[in-house]
């Protein structure tokens, strides 16, 4: 099961690939299992400060649930049943992991692999990239997380114009609609990641979590509501070692080296 995804944390960079190329990185029952396991392993880990979620080889980043033979003997019904509380993926209805997460789309984005995006919070998309929540193509829906994303992320005439037609949309028109962040050469791709991590990382990892835990927690909230929201995290970034090293670097004049904590 460990092999259907990569993980690896490289100092406080998290790197979540699934590598199932040959079948552009589809998600089968254990992938998806593999996936909840590491948002979960993710979330409990306070030296992760960034997660960087992509799929293997230079044609897809996900298409979605595995349609192979067998899943004809799947009905809808089954597959939504089986579908875990946290959306397709273990990611696209997360709402208690407090870290960025970066998508990096090298390629198709289709049905539960664009439900995987909108579960992100910063997407980089190459040139070539194609985004859709398909399912209605196939007789299916976008339960995974898709449509109650996608009609909070955008205006309702283009969300429904991509719900209702289940096609696939570029990259650059994506970027246009307002849900990918920076569209890329495939040959700058990882270059324009590293760039975003590295503005992630130079930010206070404790007021990180605070920001994305507000987001998260308050959505249905007034503002008002939500700026009296007395959140775990928000709570403990204001008391944090970082909010001290911070003003202490911004007067010293020198990058701040933030304890996370």
């Amino acid at each position: 099961m460990s092999e259907q995804v990569l993980f690896e944390l490289d100092g406080h960079v998290a790197r979540v690939t699934i590598d199932r190329p040959a079948v552009l990185n589809a998600v089968a029952p254990e992938t998806q299992a593999r996936l909840c396991e590491i948002w979960d392993a993710i979330e409990a880990d306070p030296r992760v400060r960034v997660v960087v979620l992509t799929g293997a080889g230079d044609r897809a980043f996900c298409v979605g649930a595995d349609m192979s033979a067998n899943a004809i003997e799947k009905t809808g019904l089954r597959f939504w049943a089986d579908e875990p509380e946290t959306g397709f993926g273990g990611l696209c209805l997360r709402t208690t992991l407090d870290v960025p997460v970066i998508a990096r789309v090298n390629g198709y984005a289709l049905g539960g692999g664009m439900e995987m995006v909108l579960g992100c919070d910063i997407v980089i998309a190459s040139e070539h990239a194609k985004f859709g929540l398909t399912e209605p193509r196939v007789g299916r829906l976008p339960l995974g997380g898709g449509v109650a994303q996608l009609v909070r992320r955008l205006p309702h005439t283009q969300a429904m114009g991509l719900l209702l037609t289940g096609r696939r949309a570029g990259a650059a028109e994506l970027q246009s609609m307002g849900l990918v962040n920076e569209v890329a050469p495939e040959a700058e791709l990882d270059a324009v990641v590293d760039r975003w991590v590295e503005d992630v990382l130079a930010c206070a990892p404790t007021s990180l979590r605070a920001i994305k835990q507000i987001v998260q927690r308050t959505s249905g909230m007034s503002a008002r509501e939500a700026w009296a929201a007395r959140l775990p995290a928000l709570m403990a970034a204001l008391d944090s070692q970082d909010s001290v090293e911070g003003v202490r670097a911004f007067q010293e004049k020198r990058p701040p080296e933030w304890p996370g904590r």
